[in-house]
């Protein structure tokens, strides 16, 4: 209580949306869905007949009218910082449809559901993978077999659905696409150090080596924007900020 704030109209997902989600063949076998019942809930919500947070007791002490709190704070030059989930190809809308998410994913619609105009954005940042990995179906450009992901260390299990996640280098051209439709303003890459072991740790750009440094200008050069953070490690330090460097 007096940390978290839930908008008065946003739609409660209910066991009963869980349970559709997995009873959905379709969505399960041909999409991969996760299960948890998100798509069912937009579903009610767009008939208009979605239970929303206002109607459920126990919320009621943690209710507020996000939009108003939000833009109030943008008003008194205090730092809001609006944060999206998935990325950009799970789009419901620019995405590889139909195997996206039941929403729009990018930064418009991140504005649009917190209830901030797009002339009060200063910063977009988009944060990319140093290597691109996909959950469930869906095309996935340049895919690696499991065992080259594994013996190149790209391998990863979602951390919120245990599933195995698919690999591929990292594709200049789709980058491309999403800052130009994210509007980004500067990016982040994560996992360096997951193409480029020698990079692991690094604090500083001058550490990294030639060949990372190069992937990096490339980025940079066929999105048209900076990378301003890149993560080397694990660790929620392993991270070289390039804002404070000169």
């Amino acid at each position: 209580k007096n940390r978290i704030g839930i908008d008065h109209q946003a739609s409660i997902i209910e066991e009963k949306h869980s349970t559709q989600d997995k009873a959905s063949t379709h969505l399960k076998q041909t999409l991969g869905t996760t299960g948890w019942g998100v798509g069912p809930a937009i579903e009610e919500r767009v008939r208009r007949t979605a239970k929303i947070a206002k109607d459920i007791p126990e919320l009621q002490p943690y209710l507020t009218d996000v939009a108003t709190e939000v833009n109030t704070a943008i008003d008194a030059d205090k730092k809001v910082f609006l944060e999206g989930t998935q990325g950009l190809l799970l789009s419901l809308f620019h995405g590889t449809y139909p195997y996206v998410t039941g929403r729009d994913t990018s930064a418009s619609a991140i504005c649009s559901e917190a209830g901030v105009g797009p002339t009060k954005v200063d910063n977009v940042l988009i944060v990319f993978k140093a290597f691109m990995t996909r959950v469930g179906t869906g095309p996935l450009p340049e895919e690696l077999p499991k065992e080259e992901a594994l013996k190149r260390g790209w391998f990863e299990i979602a951390a919120g659905t245990g599933r195995e996640r698919r690999s591929a280098p990292f594709n200049f051209e789709l980058a491309k696409k999403t800052a130009k439709i994210n509007g980004a303003t500067e990016a982040a890459v994560t996992k360096l150090d997951s193409v480029y072991p020698q990079c692991k740790g690094a604090k500083t750009y001058k550490e990294l080596p030639e060949e990372a440094k190069q992937f990096i200008n490339e980025i940079e050069k066929q999105t048209g924007i900076p990378v301003v953070l890149i993560g080397t490690g694990p660790e929620a330090l392993d991270i070289i900020d390039r804002r404070k460097q000169s």
